[in-house]
C-alpha cells in the first residue's frame, strides 16, 4: 500500500507534515509505503531532523504549491505539477492507494471530485467529520463543507455514505442515521429537510432513527449525523472552539481530550473513485500522523468498492430513467 503526504500543504509545512510522516513510519505495518510530495531538498534537511532513516521513504519532487489563500479552480488550472495535482493523479493512475494533505481545502475537493470522478450512483461527494459522544465512541456528522447547498436526494446520499463509512471503517453494525433538525418530530424543518425525512424513512438501505437535535451529537443518539454543509460547519467550528476553552480550564481531562481534532486526523471525500483525505489546516505532526492512519483504514476497509456496490442501485435508476 503506497500513501501520498503533501508536504506542502497546511500552514506548519514542511515541518508538520514530515514530523507526521515519521510518526506514522512504524504505526501501521511493513505493507504501508509513504510517498512525500514535495520539494525534496527541504524534505530531506527536514527528515534530517528526525532519528530515522531517509531511505524509508518514497520522493516525488516539486516545489509547486496551492496556498491557503489561492482560488482553487484557477490555482489547479495554472499549478499542473502542484503537490495537490500531483498526488490526486498518481491515485488516479494507481501508482497511489491514497492521498492525504492538510492543504488548501478547496483545491483538494476539487481535484479530487474532478480528478477521481463521483462513483457512479453518488449524487453528490461529501465531507465528514469525527466526534466522541459521551461514551467515547466516533460519531460521524456529515456534511461539513463540501457542499453548502444540499437537496434532499444529496441528503439522503451523505446518510447513505455515512453508514456506508462508520460500518466498514470504524467497525460500527448497522449504524444508527439521524438527520439534523430543530426538533424530533416528523413535522419540524424546512421544506428540504421535511422532504429528506420522508426519502431517509422509506429508504431500507439505511438504519434511520428519524430527526435529531444538535445536543444528540454528544448524546450517542446515532452514530451518522446528516445535514448540508452549511450547518455541519458550523456545527464543527463550534465544536472545535469548545474544545480549546475546556482545554484551557479542565488541561488534564482524559474526555475532554476525545475532542481534539488531532486524533481523528481525516475522514475520505465520501463519494468518489479514490481515497483522497483533507485536514485541517493548522494541523500539527500528531494530526498528520492520524490523517494517514484514516487513509489506511479507509484502503484496507475496501471502502470504495463497498460505497460502488451500495450505489450500483441508484446507477441502475438513473440509467433505467
Amino acid at each position: 500500500m503506497r500513501i501520498g503526504v503533501d508536504i506542502l500543504g497546511g500552514d506548519f509545512w514542511p515541518q508538520a507534515p514530515v514530523e507526521g510522516a515519521v510518526l506514522a513510519l512504524d504505526k501501521f505495518g511493513d505493507d504501508v509505503q509513504l510517498v512525500l510530495i514535495g520539494d525534496e531538498a527541504l524534505i530531506r534537511e527536514e527528515l534530517s531532523k528526525h532519528a530515522v532513516d531517509s531511505a524509508r521513504f518514497s520522493f516525488v519532487h516539486t516545489t509547486e504549491m496551492i496556498g491557503m489563500e489561492e482560488s482553487p479552480t484557477k490555482a489547479l488550472s495554472a499549478k499542473s505539477n502542484s503537490t495537490i495535482s500531483l498526488g490526486i493523479g498518481m491515485v488516479k493512475s494507481g501508482q497511489l492507494d491514497g492521498f492525504v494533505s492538510a492543504g488548501n481545502t478547496g483545491a483538494m475537493l476539487v481535484a479530487s471530485v474532478m480528478g477521481l470522478g463521483r462513483i457512479p450512483g453518488v449524487s453528490r461527494p461529501s465531507i465528514g467529520a469525527l466526534f466522541p459522544n459521551h461514551h467515547g465512541d466516533p460519531v460521524l456528522l456529515c456534511d461539513v463543507g463540501a457542499n453548502v447547498d444540499s437537496k434532499p436526494e444529496h441528503m439522503h446520499h451523505y446518510g447513505l455514505l455515512g453508514s456506508i463509512y462508520m460500518e466498514a471503517v470504524k467497525r460500527v453494525p448497522n449504524p444508527r442515521v439521524g438527520l439534523l433538525n430543530v426538533g424530533e418530530e416528523d413535522s419540524k424543518g424546512p421544506a428540504d429537510i421535511k422532504a429528506t425525512h420522508l426519502l431517509m424513512r422509506a429508504s431500507n438501505r439505511i438504519n434511520f432513527v428519524g430527526n435529531v437535535e444538535g445536543r444528540d451529537v454528544y448524546h450517542g443518539k446515532a452514530d451518522v449525523y446528516v445535514c448540508d454543509g452549511f450547518a455541519g460547519n458550523i456545527l464543527l467550528k463550534f465544536g472545535e472552539s469548545m474544545y480549546d476553552i475546556l482545554k484551557s480550564r479542565f488541561p488534564d481531562d482524559p474526555f475532554i481530550e476525545s475532542f481534539n481534532f488531532e486524533n481523528y486526523g481525516g475522514v475520505p471525500i465520501l463519494g468518489i473513485r479514490g481515497i483522497s483525505i483533507i485536514g485541517h489546516g493548522i494541523s500539527n505532526g500528531k494530526a498528520i500522523s492520524n490523517m494517514i492512519g484514516s487513509a489506511v483504514e479507509a484502503v484496507r476497509s475496501g471502502l470504495i468498492a463497498k460505497i460502488e456496490a451500495a450505489f450500483q442501485p441508484e446507477q441502475q435508476n438513473i440509467e433505467s430513467k
